[in-house]
């Protein structure tokens, strides 16, 4: 797989494609217009651009027209539309997904939820709450403030809860509060002929028939529109402490988070940054730290579980030659930590001024991750490329940060070769092409590597639920 790869199957907009999709012409734009009123219909290239591409590197591959959406009846009117006609649709929340998922690989209409903002129900007294797709995740934490309960998924972005859903996105918070995986409910899906479906009640539990809540979460906008989602929510805690305690070399900093995961302490957060990646955090965040590979922490509960806490995780790291703990007790200290620790894409990036960085995760059983990491960090070190490591190390998620030239053919190949090799060898570890970030288009032949002959019963989901194959094609696995 090229990771400067052009867009496979794109075509000029409003032209029709050797997959026999329809055109998004005249008639289909007056409807269009009458179902969203022609305010929220746009056919402009700078909108239309806009759309085509998210926070990745892989180019803009705009719709051909945007639809912005404020009710599920919309969404399903436009999509009824697209399906009557063989157009595809492709969902857009925020754009800051991070593998092409929202590029009109085969034109269409983009479905732009971010305007269906609205908070439907706070269930306090079941720590829930129903929101329609478009609401983002700092808006909700916002709401629920005076509830004393939040939202605790945190990809770095400020995205929108529907696209976290659709990416099964997770983040710093992950390894103590799991992925958007085990903290959707329930979902509310116009599937690819219009139909509107709701996965699941609200119960914690259930066996009533199929998951097809855990279907939806993960699928990219490949099977249907989430329009409402339904998540669990948690008390603030009583204590909060952040942390940075630096190591003497890498694999250090590795077997100290193992061996905290293995001993159960419950942290909330364990994020590693290598030398690399410290410097760039230093010079774009204004942070002090040491140069050397270096773990953020932070700790929640109760006065008495919080010290607890520290004074585990500060024997553990000192059995591996860690330097004393800096601590962040303030808001304000936490919440510049955590905004550095956010920003380390763009910090990498701004190393390289002109360059672009290029994303990729993978995720191993936590045995592995010590191996998984030194021997990646060997072959970059080895590649002479700038790529800086971090990551959820917590549960074994870790992701490298190709800065590169554009312009360099021989740099990007570089970046490919490290990229494959990386992921295959985390594949060969029983871990996954990718923890986070998805599949889009980006890394499609990775998931055909990982899953194998699984591929097909996938495949046979998707044309089960989208025949037409008009939902995000492109993306996921190929039809």
């Amino acid at each position: 797989m090229a990771i400067n790869e052009t867009s496979p199957g794109a075509q000029a907009p409003g032209t029709s494609n050797a997959s026999g999709y329809g055109t998004v012409d005249g008639e289909l734009l007056d409807v269009l217009s009458q179902i969203v009123g022609a305010d929220n219909l746009s056919t402009g290239d700078a909108v239309r651009e806009q759309h085509g591409r998210d926070e990745s590197y892989h180019p803009s591959v705009p719709p051909d027209a945007v639809v912005f959406c404020t009710s599920t009846d919309q969404v399903s009117a436009v999509v009824r539309a697209c399906a009557d006609r063989a157009v595809p649709v492709v969902p857009f929340g925020t754009g800051t997904s991070l593998e092409g998922h929202v590029a009109a690989l085969a034109g269409g209409v983009c479905v732009d939820v971010s305007r269906m903002d609205k908070i439907i129900q706070v269930n306090a007294e079941d720590m829930d709450v129903t929101v329609q797709a478009g609401v983002r995740r700092k808006a909700l934490n916002e709401y629920l403030r005076d509830t004393g309960l939040f939202f605790p998924i945190d990809p770095g972005a400020d995205a929108s809860i529907g696209g976290m859903t659709a990416t099964r996105a997770s983040g710093t918070n992950a390894v103590r509060y799991g992925t958007m995986r085990e903290n959707v409910l329930s979902l509310t899906v116009v599937m690819a002929d219009g139909r509107v479906i709701r996965t699941a009640r609200r119960a914690r539990k259930s066996s009533a028939g199929y998951d097809l809540t855990r279907l939806f979460v993960g699928s990219e906008g490949t099977l249907g529109v989430i329009t409402e989602v339904t998540v669990k929510l948690y008390g603030i805690p009583e204590a909060i402490l952040s942390a940075v305690c630096p190591f003497p070399d890498l694999e250090s900093a590795v077997n100290t988070t193992i061996l905290t995961i293995q001993s159960g302490i419950p942290v909330a957060r364990i994020e590693l940054l290598d030398e690399a990646q410290l410097d760039a955090v230093n010079k774009y965040s204004g942070l002090d730290c040491a140069l050397t590979p270096t773990l953020f922490f932070e700790f929640h509960g109760s006065d008495a579980g919080v010290h607890e806490q520290v004074e585990n995780v500060k024997a553990i790291a000192q059995e591996f030659g860690a330097d004393d703990f800096q601590w962040a007790t303030k808001p304000e200290d936490r919440n510049k930590l955590w905004q550095a620790r956010h920003d380390a894409y763009y910090a990498a990036i701004a190393l390289r001024p002109g360059c672009r960085g290029i994303a990729t995760d993978v995720c191993v059983p936590i045995s592995r991750l010590a191996e998984c990491i030194l021997e990646t960090r060997k072959d970059i070190d080895a590649s002479g490329l700038c790529a800086p490591i971090v990551g959820h190390v917590g549960d074994g998620n870790f992701h490298v940060i190709f800065v590169v030239d554009p312009d360099d053919a021989e740099e990007l190949k570089k970046a490919e070769e490290v990229n494959e090799r990386m992921v295959l060898r985390a594949i060969a570890m029983e871990g996954t092409c990718t923890g986070e970030h998805g599949i889009g288009y980006g890394k499609m032949d990775f998931l055909t590597a990982e899953h194998g002959d699984a591929i097909a019963a996938m495949r046979a989901v998707k044309l089960a639920l989208d025949p037409q194959n008009t939902m995000n094609p492109g993306k996921v696995i190929r039809v």
